[in-house]
């Protein structure tokens, strides 16, 4: 059974560290439980991730979705990672990988692009110290604006 808690610096994060177990046939684990969250909107869609070493992935955020991060294979830094982590509407969300990394992500709403917003990730006023001062990013991490340039309207969980 996996140990569930919720984060106590960003409240509305829960963190999953799951059970991995061994054999000699190799491992098994469960990476998700709809008991674990049971406040959690339904997950709807399932993705899987896979990132070079040095790729800094973020920060994103969605008005509309929650995600659902099980890392699978690698090691990550992110301001909210353990092993798996539930990430409601609303929080900024990015990691850093040290190594390859594959990761599979459940989300609570189906993929069209217009929810998809984010925040420079090297903002100096979130004081986040990311291993690696010049990752390998996506055009679109590079334009992302700093937290204060982001209207208020869209900082919030969408309402609509």
């Amino acid at each position: 059974m996996a140990d569930v808690f919720e984060s106590s610096e960003i409240p509305g994060v829960w963190l999953i560290r799951l059970q991995v177990n061994t054999d000699a046939r190799g491992r098994f684990m469960e990476t998700y439980r709809s008991s674990w969250l049971p406040f959690a909107a339904p997950m709807v869609q399932g993705n899987r991730s896979e990132s070079a070493p040095k790729v800094l992935r973020g920060l994103h955020y969605h008005r509309r979705q929650a995600d659902l991060w099980i890392v699978q294979q690698g090691q990550v830094t992110t301001v909210l990672l353990e092993l798996a982590v539930y990430i409601p509407e609303g929080v900024a969300h990015g990691f850093y990988a040290h190594d390859q990394v594959v990761m599979s992500y459940l989300v609570t709403g189906e993929y069209d692009g217009s929810d998809e917003l984010g925040v420079a990730w090297d903002d100096p006023d979130l004081g986040v110290a990311w291993p690696d001062e010049e990752p390998i990013l996506s055009e679109r991490d590079q334009k992302n604006p700093r937290l204060a340039d982001v209207p208020a309207d869209r900082r919030v969980p969408y309402s609509g």
